[in-house]
């Protein structure tokens, strides 16, 4: 059985983000009734119980796994269950949390090629040191085993691209490289071998394409990019000056945005996560949030779980 937790939903940042003084991070500093806090996205998986998974290494990765009982160490003076951590892109809230994992831990990276370059690049990972953390590249399209602690831990990864961008910190002069399907943002389907289920991880996507609709179609679960309401939330917010789009994010609303896409896909499970503090769902009484609602979706929270 293909069991899921949802470590951290919010966008980079986190919800509330540091410094924002928007109304849905003042509802959740004052304790109100109407939003909850979130940390930035991310999810543990396993199929055992025993060998866990984490999809993105969010800069908050400490604090989710001392929220989450089952990624605690279980023997010895030292020990976890984390096996693995699975990064779909080279942004910071992908990453930057496998900065947590430097306490000399045995466990293995798997990565598109793209991303493990990056990391290759920037010495500070370096504290990952090679005899301890391996690191497997995901070639697009093609099935690979995540191995457990003790071999076999039922599981598989298939990674494909999705229309997306380079990180923001990684564009040359802030110039606009626009949007591409080269791998530099990627989705996951997260595959039971031994019961044949899966379900799939896409925190980050611009647009639906033709052969992203084909291949989600029927699916059990997905979990979807909820960066943003509409393309020009943060503009209109007065809180950033790009759009959705420009950021390789996809709007939940409007005639190109996620839940249209989803309308006639016949997906069982359909939950946004990587949801930005600007967005009106996260208030709970919303409009935008009943609508979600009313189309089909959850909307993803910290300790949220799913088995399937």
């Amino acid at each position: 059985m293909l069991h899921a937790v949802v470590l951290g939903a919010a966008a980079g940042g986190g919800f509330p983000q540091w410094n924002s003084n928007a109304p849905a991070c003042r509802e959740v500093r004052r304790g109100g009734s109407r939003a909850r806090a979130r940390s930035q996205a991310s999810v543990a998986l396993s199929a055992n119980e025993r060998d866990w998974f984490v999809l993105n290494a969010s800069p908050d990765l400490r604090l989710q796994i001392e929220a989450t009982a089952v990624l605690h160490p279980r023997e010895g003076l030292r020990s976890s269950p984390i096996s693995g951590v699975v990064a779909t892109g080279g942004d910071v809230d992908a990453i930057a949390g496998l900065l947590h994992l430097r306490e000399r831990h045995h466990f293995t990276l798997f990565a598109p090629a793209r991303v493990l370059d990056v990391i290759a690049a920037n010495p500070i990972f370096g504290v990952l040191a090679p005899d301890y953390v391996g690191r497997v590249e995901l070639p697009l399209d093609e099935t690979v085993a995540l191995a457990g602690m003790a071999g076999n831990a039922g599981l598989a990864v298939r990674a494909f691209a999705v229309p997306g961008k380079v990180p923001l910190y990684l564009e040359e002069g802030g110039r606009d490289p626009g949007l591409s399907e080269a791998g530099d943002a990627v989705g996951l389907e997260l595959i039971d071998t031994t019961a044949g289920n899966s379900f799939f991880f896409i925190p980050g996507c611009a647009f639906v394409t033709a052969g992203l609709r084909q291949r989600l179609a029927g699916s059990a679960l997905v979990f979807f990019d909820g960066t943003l309401w509409r393309d020009d939330e943060m503009i209109r917010a007065g809180v950033g000056d790009k759009t959705g789009r420009r950021m390789g994010h996809i709007s939940m609303s409007g005639p190109e945005g996620a839940i249209a896409a989803f309308a006639d896909l016949a997906v069982r499970q359909r939950i946004f996560i990587h949801i930005n503090n600007s967005n009106p769902v996260l208030f709970e009484d919303s409009p935008e949030r009943r609508e979600a609602e009313t189309a089909g979706w959850e909307i993803a929270y910290d300790g949220m779980e799913v088995r399937l």
